[in-house]
């Protein structure tokens, strides 16, 4: 019927939780939500947390509440769909072909090789889009978890990089469901600052669709969300073949802002 859910965020508190807050059509508007808010907001501050975020489809009754709680929307997330079938090989053909000289590929399936795992961390670093959040640095043993997590699900994750000497220029993520079918979701896709303006994105980008065309061909989808404003790495999908889907918002409030039980 109504339901709050406060999601574990990593220890330390540094990082803001996560709120999420659903009440069914039929009971909003009798106060549920804000003694919902009221109540995970506890258990916010018995964590410690200093603030807290919440995700949104935009448009949705969720966003005038959120608002009218204090909180601020900090980021738009465009949800982008690729439908593997729409995108012909010759134009995947074409964008490996355009490799950009002094560069070369490398990929791997599951957790990174020691030899590319430090460089692995050190990319990590060219992802602006959630600094704001990211309260843990990025080091080769973190690297090495976050694929162990996948596999402990049961599903993959793909990596390719466009490597420079012994540096990754740039490199893409995408996860692969069990079964090697369905829908897989685009996880990281970064180029370092020093590398940008040579179409590595693109280039690694359409190197994991060819990839995925021969190790995974029961895969007829990618999902991914694109900060609103990342202008370039909206355009590389978008010359892909991605297509809008959803827009999310996501907001943030101070955890000392939100209202107490009972009142």
């Amino acid at each position: 019927m109504a339901k709050a859910k406060t999601a574990k965020a990593a220890p330390g508190a540094d990082r803001p939780g996560e709120v999420d807050i659903q009440v069914r059509p039929g009971y909003r508007r009798r106060g549920l939500g804000a003694r919902l808010l009221a109540a995970a907001a506890e258990g916010l501050r018995a964590d410690g947390r200093s603030s807290v975020i919440a995700q949104v489809l935009a448009g949705t009754p969720a966003v005038p509440f959120l608002e009218s709680h204090g909180f601020e929307c900090v980021l738009t997330l465009r949800g982008m769909l690729l439908r593997l079938d729409d995108v012909p090989a010759e134009r995947v053909a074409r964008l490996l072909a355009a490799a950009p000289a002094g560069y070369r590929l490398a990929r791997w399936r599951g957790v990174v090789p020691d030899e590319h795992a430090d460089a692995l961390a050190r990319a990590k670093h060219a992802m602006a889009d959630f600094a704001e959040y990211e309260g843990t640095p990025w080091d080769a043993h973190r690297v090495r978890e976050m694929a162990e997590i996948v596999a402990k699900r049961g599903d993959d994750l793909y990596t390719v990089a466009a490597l420079s000497g012994g540096v990754i220029a740039g490199f893409t993520e995408v996860v692969v469901p069990a079964g090697c079918a369905g829908r897989a979701a685009q996880y990281d896709t970064a180029v370092l600052p020093e590398h940008r303006g040579r179409r590595l994105g693109i280039w690694v980008k359409a190197a994991m669709l060819r990839w995925l065309g021969e190790e995974c061909p029961g895969v007829r989808e990618i999902e991914t969300d694109n900060s609103g404003d990342n202008a370039h790495m909206l355009a590389v999908n978008e010359e892909l073949g991605f297509r809008l889907e959803r827009e999310s918002l996501e907001y943030q409030a101070a955890v000392s802002d939100l209202p107490a039980s009972g009142r």
